[in-house]
């Protein structure tokens, strides 16, 4: 009787018709993706409005609401540069001075030439210094990682956002995007443990910094490394 019963279950899925791609799909994946029900624009809305309870509520309640952290962190990044290739933006406020044939400046240059991947590397250094100041909430670095690649990617589009401000109104803008960005990112951190706690900013404001200054230290060691090697 299983058997047959089986039989019938592998005759429902051969017959089971798969319809073929076409442009149609491709529209509804499209559609999907920029939904403002549980898409990017969604996402952006939540992170706008409320980063801290909207990233509570993907870790502890509903996976589904917002799109992957790593997916908005690329996509966001993809954003980015696909302006900064149009607009050249970034030359205006990312500079580093140093020997174009050392290892230094290339993996610098590789920094500010690849903004996905090493927003991704930034956040775990900020992420060791958030989860050091605030070890008392009980969220691991896997959870705080989740919060910081939604902060960091709505960052970027805050420079996006400056970016083609400043290609309309033909005026250096992108100073105020940098400021914009930090307040952004340490407000949203502040807010996700406890809104109504000052110190919470405080520390939120200090991993930040301590995250950027030892992600800065970490290259350059690296970088120095190899140049006394070779």
């Amino acid at each position: 009787m299983s058997d047959i019963f089986n039989n019938d279950s592998l005759d429902q899925n051969h017959n089971k018709i798969i319809k073929r791609i076409d442009g149609n799909y491709i529209l509804e994946e499209i559609q999907s993706v920029f939904s403002f029900e549980r898409g990017f624009l969604f996402t952006v809305k939540e992170l706008t409005v409320n980063p801290g309870t909207a990233v509570k509520e993907f870790l502890n309640e509903d996976r589904k609401r917002l799109i992957k952290p790593i997916l908005f962190l690329i996509f966001t990044s993809l954003i980015y540069s696909i302006l900064n290739n149009i607009l050249s933006f970034e030359d205006g406020y990312v500079k580093y001075s140093g020997e174009n044939d050392s290892t230094i400046f290339t993996l610098f240059e590789w920094v500010q030439q690849n903004y996905g991947y090493s927003n991704i590397l930034l956040a775990i250094f900020i992420g060791f210094w958030t989860r050091l100041f605030f070890i008392k909430y009980g969220y691991n670095i896997f959870e705080i990682f989740v919060l910081l690649c939604f902060i960091m990617g709505y960052g970027m589009l805050i420079f996006s956002v400056f970016a083609i401000i400043q290609s309309i109104v033909n005026q250096d803008v992108m100073q105020i995007a940098g400021v914009a960005g930090f307040i952004y990112t340490f407000w949203a951190i502040g807010q996700f443990y406890d809104r109504k706690k000052l110190i919470n900013y405080i520390k939120a404001f200090l991993a930040y910094i301590l995250g950027m200054m030892t992600f800065g230290l970490a290259i350059l060691s690296i970088g120095l490394a190899i140049d006394l090697l070779n």
